[in-house]
């Protein structure tokens, strides 16, 4: 079945002749990023959209992946945080995210002579509340992933299979994500977030998210890194370190990390007007 999965992958691609691919660096786009460039070479190419919602380091990721798999890779810069129904943090935000993005990337492929522009949604992200689907479809984009019903599991098995490097990459979604509905976003907020992963990060924890809410950092890590974390951590250093990025409080959820945790606010209606399907 997985064989299959990457063979009308290849095939689809082989028929698009050339394709430009929205290229974020996640294990999903690098997976598609991948299969292009070997169905296509050269009349491939790959376009990261640079922005304050994207950590330096996830760019220079993306950046480092895309010349190892060798397809031609270019950097754009999106001004989502010029607008403000973007900034007011509405329960639909990401389609304004991915509305900037496609009114940028569209035009560039049609002057470049690119008939499609392919990001990496896949199956599972058709169950879950994502918004910014809606704004893709709506520019014409193509999801080959979902359409040959490659779940994330099957991306990572995928992954690995072409031996990327990157096939058990902790999903990295955009800094914006880690801000309650209705929370204004700042550049500057977006860079305190930003900071203060990295510098969990650099204590080795992996797969983790920090909330913002206010003036509070909310830290959250897999559940079976809490014990642990908490034992091996110089915690009055750790919150010494968020209170210089101007976080007042500082706390650890007992739950743990889970994706999606922002969404359980929303109602049935509002994810219903939401939802998209290929």
């Amino acid at each position: 079945m997985l064989e299959q999965k990457l063979e009308q992958l290849k095939t689809i691609f082989a028929e698009m002749e050339q394709a430009l691919i929205a290229y974020s660096g996640g294990v999903d786009s690098t997976l598609i990023a991948k299969i292009a460039y070997d169905a296509l070479g050269d009349r491939a190419l790959a376009v990261t959209a640079k922005s304050p919602s994207l950590l330096p380091e996830e760019l220079e990721d993306a950046c480092i992946q895309a010349a190892a798999i060798g397809i031609t890779h270019e950097v754009v810069e999106t001004y989502e945080m010029d607008n403000p129904n973007y900034t007011s943090n509405p329960i639909n935000r990401c389609y304004f995210c991915k509305s900037e993005l496609h009114d940028t990337l569209k035009p560039l492929a049609q002057q470049r002579g690119y008939p499609y522009v392919v990001d990496g949604v896949n199956a599972d992200d058709l169950r879950d509340y994502r918004p910014g689907i809606q704004a893709a479809k709506e520019r014409g984009a193509r999801s080959p992933l979902a359409e040959v019903g490659v779940t994330k599991a099957e991306v990572r098995q995928l992954s690995k299979q072409l031996e990327l490097p990157w096939w058990d990459k902790p999903a990295q979604p955009c800094l914006s994500s880690r801000f309650p509905y209705g929370e204004e976003i700042t550049v500057r907020k977006l860079e305190r977030v930003g900071r203060a992963e990295i510098y969990l990060r650099r204590l080795s924890v992996s797969n983790l998210r920090v909330r913002s809410e206010g003036d509070t950092a909310k830290i959250e890590l897999p559940p079976e890194q809490i014990k642990e974390f908490i034992l091996t951590t110089d915690l009055p250093k750790l919150v010494s370190a968020f209170q210089e990025l101007g976080f007042v409080y500082v706390t650890l959820d007992l739950e743990g990390y889970r994706s999606g945790k922002l969404n359980r606010v929303l109602s049935k209606e509002a994810l219903g007007a939401g939802s998209s399907e290929l």
